[in-house]
């Protein structure tokens, strides 16, 4: 979206006056970072406050709402969480009026708008709009889009990524520039979309409490917390929460990076165009008309509008849904599909300073269903988040999906290869062995209530 002159100028000066005041000796010499640079930390991760409570079965006691936590807010409405108000009615909105980071509403708005080539589109690229992979049930939801990583590892285990990275964008705005895959790349997987929904209570989950949920996990189910850059930070890490590989710790970070890498859109955190299979396709080229970065101000409104989103809502609770929940925590499911969490107090500051957690998302219960790390359950795809070796223990490893939303999905696990509960529950092994085993102990009673329990999720 070509967004109005007047939205885009206080973006710009900001941009001015922090160029501004970084001192001349940090300015050169001039040096762009590569992708790998960006993704280093400069600092380890800030406090973010206390651990708050959580819950796995044996371990932790349940968390039940009280004078300060309260249940995250929940629904496939439409509606705000309260982080932003609702905004004008959405069928008032269109390109000459919206402004992304004003509600609810117009983010959603900018979320769901199909970009150009004039826009920035492309060259290469997954998706049109941000809805394209994330709607089901209504805008932010998960979907059946896969994405499509290769590359190639050594005899050592060394990944290597694929001539222009590991992603494989599947359209171009050109014929004679739509990657392929090169036939030594042979690590290949899929990654299905996620669901967006409820992104900004998991945001305002602190980095102290995914901590403290991997410490208490049993040793040979413990998870990894990978320390990642929060790229509009101040250069300290924080702990992965967004993305297959929880790659993320921000969702402006997670907005920023998809914009680029599935709609070919360049922002300030982002600002190099991709290239096609290693080939430089970018403003200069026949292929690209559009300057970078070619954003400015849509990404904050997808920001906006993601930490405005409710949770999934649970659907019926029956006698077989709660029989079967209690069944899942008692095998073990629940250590890593963690059952609830609480999001950091009002006034906690987050994402590397960038931000500070607001009333609406405070102190809140959410029941995702995961713990955000990265586990070995032998479904890894070999792809580490990025190639370079203090991330090379990432290759294998997945983060715990969240089930919250999975009654809405009829493709399982990161790769959508699993197509049913059992089909899934009995792919994983590594790290999850022993639960597995467990699992196909039961008896069909037990078993079809464990189905009941994810059905209603």
């Amino acid at each position: 979206m070509k967004t109005p002159f007047k939205y885009i100028l206080p973006g710009i000066l900001i941009l001015i006056a922090a160029v501004c005041v970084v001192p001349t000796e940090a300015q050169l010499p001039y040096r762009k970072k590569t992708k790998a640079e960006r993704f280093i930390p400069t600092a380890p991760a800030r406090p973010e406050g206390p651990a708050k409570l959580f819950y796995i079965e044996g371990i932790t006691a349940p968390v039940v709402p009280n004078g300060s936590a309260r249940p995250a807010k929940a629904g496939f409405d439409n509606l705000t969480n309260g982080f932003a108000p609702q905004g004008p009615p959405f069928s008032t909105i269109d390109e000459s009026n919206v402004i992304p980071d004003r509600s609810f509403n117009d983010g959603r708005f900018v979320f769901e708008e199909v970009e150009t080539l004039e826009e920035g589109l492309g060259p290469t690229y997954n998706a049109q709009s941000c809805r394209e992979c994330h709607q089901n049930i209504v805008t932010g939801g998960a979907s059946q889009i896969m994405e499509h990583r290769t590359g190639h590892t050594d005899d050592t285990g060394k990944f290597f990524e694929s001539l222009g990275g590991s992603l494989i964008q599947s359209r171009a705005t050109y014929p004679d520039i739509v990657e392929h895959v090169s036939d030594g790349d042979e690590t290949r997987t899929f990654r299905l979309s996620t669901n967006t929904l409820g992104g900004g209570y998991v945001e305002c989950v602190s980095d102290s409490t995914l901590l403290a949920i991997r410490d208490a996990q049993p040793l040979d189910m413990q998870g990894l917390a990978p320390e990642v850059p929060v790229l509009e930070g101040d250069g300290s890490a924080g702990v992965g929460r967004f993305g297959w590989k929880s790659q993320h710790r921000s969702l402006l970070s997670f907005a920023s990076d998809a914009y680029l890498n599935e709609m070919g859109i360049t922002s300030s955190l982002f600002p190099d165009e991709n290239t096609s299979n290693g080939v430089f396709v970018g403003f200069g080229t026949q292929y690209d008309p559009v300057p970078d970065p070619e954003d400015f101000i849509d990404v904050a409104g997808f920001v906006f509008f993601m930490r405005s989103t409710k949770v999934p809502p649970r659907g019926p609770i029956t006698t077989a849904v709660r029989n079967g929940e209690k069944k899942f925590n008692q095998i073990g499911c629940g250590v890593c599909h963690v059952a609830s969490m609480t999001t950091a107090s009002e006034g906690t500051v987050i994402n590397g300073g960038a931000f500070t957690v607001p009333t609406a998302l405070a102190d809140r219960i959410i029941a995702p269903f995961s713990d955000f790390l990265l586990h070995d359950i032998g479904t890894g795809d070999g792809i580490p988040i990025q190639p370079t070796p203090q991330y090379a223990d990432t290759a294998n490893k997945i983060r715990t999906a969240p089930l919250w939303g999975v009654r809405t999905r009829n493709r399982l696990m990161h790769d959508g290869l699993s197509f049913t509960y059992l089909d899934a529950i009995t792919r994983h092994a590594g790290q999850a062995t022993t639960v597995t085993a467990t699992f196909n102990s039961l008896s069909d009673a037990d078993k079809n209530n464990i189905y009941a329990f994810l059905g209603s999720l």
